[in-house]
């Protein structure tokens, strides 16, 4: 098993050569055909009273200014693409959905990989709509921490296991890199009671299939004292030991703004590693 097909999320020109060089060393690294995909979303349109029809030269304007853009992440995608020596393609969309739109959820439901950047918090031109994307694709997406300008070879893996659906799509989507990495970890936080029959502990099961598939991973139960489970996996990457870090991306509300904005943002912004999330 391997990624054959990999999507770029080229959202900004700020991003876009960070993005570019991580997705076509994946691309290099599986001999994968490589999509690097824009989608440019079109502001409101100011109406014009009393008729309140669209002001034509507000829409010239923001038509050419997203223009302008795609051509920027376009031609930077391209340089990069050039002496790559892998198959590649650029797709760039503009409508009032941006990445929401039919057009590239159709392109992102039919790749094996999403590559993503990290919000950068400083940056106050974050697409907005890009945490639907990628929620709503289906797809695992690696994001990439926006601090982290260099590919580098995936060694050390976690994987946080907390036996959950979410955690297992993950662990899957993730095997690729599994099986490529020198040493893969299981974390467990706070196991819960599993009962007098359940002599093995949490997370013995998908280790035993990971070792059928030639992984041989590491089991680490940890007990936190009441401290949140995204804090744990913090102090776990402060070390800058892990590489990659696997986990199941959830879809409550609480989730959501932990991982893609909203007002906590407590765990991606400090991440020092390349994670990989799954729904």
């Amino acid at each position: 098993m391997a990624y054959k097909t990999i999507l770029a999320v080229l959202d900004t020109p700020q991003n876009a050569r960070q993005i570019s060089d991580f997705s076509i060393s994946l691309a290099r690294h599986f001999s994968a055909h490589l999509i690097g995909v824009h989608a440019e979303t079109l502001a409101a349109v100011p109406l014009i009273a009393p008729m309140e029809i669209p002001d034509p030269a507000a829409v010239q304007v923001l038509q050419e200014a997203a223009e302008k853009e795609s051509a920027e992440v376009q031609r930077i995608f391209g340089e990069q693409a050039a002496s790559a020596g892998v198959s590649t393609e650029c797709r760039s969309f503009i409508s009032s959905a941006g990445f929401g739109s039919n057009s590239v959820m159709e392109t992102a439901r039919s790749v094996d990989l999403i590559v993503a950047s990290q919000s950068d918090p400083g940056h106050a031109d974050h697409r907005a709509d890009l945490e639907t994307f990628l929620f709503e694709s289906g797809r695992p997406m690696l994001l990439i921490p926006y601090k982290l300008k260099v590919p580098q070879p995936i060694k050390r893996v976690l994987v946080a296991w907390n036996g959950s659906r979410e955690a297992a799509r993950a662990t899957f989507d993730a095997m690729p890199f599994l099986k490529a990495a020198e040493t893969v970890e299981l974390l467990t936080i706070d196991p819960p009671e599993r009962g007098r029959q359940a002599l093995e502990p949490a997370g013995t099961q998908i280790a035993a299939t990971l070792r059928r598939h030639g992984i041989q991973a590491t089991l680490t139960t940890h007990t936190s004292g009441g401290e949140a489970p995204a804090a744990v996996i913090e102090k776990r990457l402060a070390d800058n030991s892990i590489d990659l870090l696997v986990m199941g991306g959830y879809g409550h509300s609480r989730w959501w703004e932990m991982l893609f904005g909203g007002a906590t943002r407590s765990l991606l912004d400090s991440m020092s590693a390349l994670t990989l999330l799954s729904r």
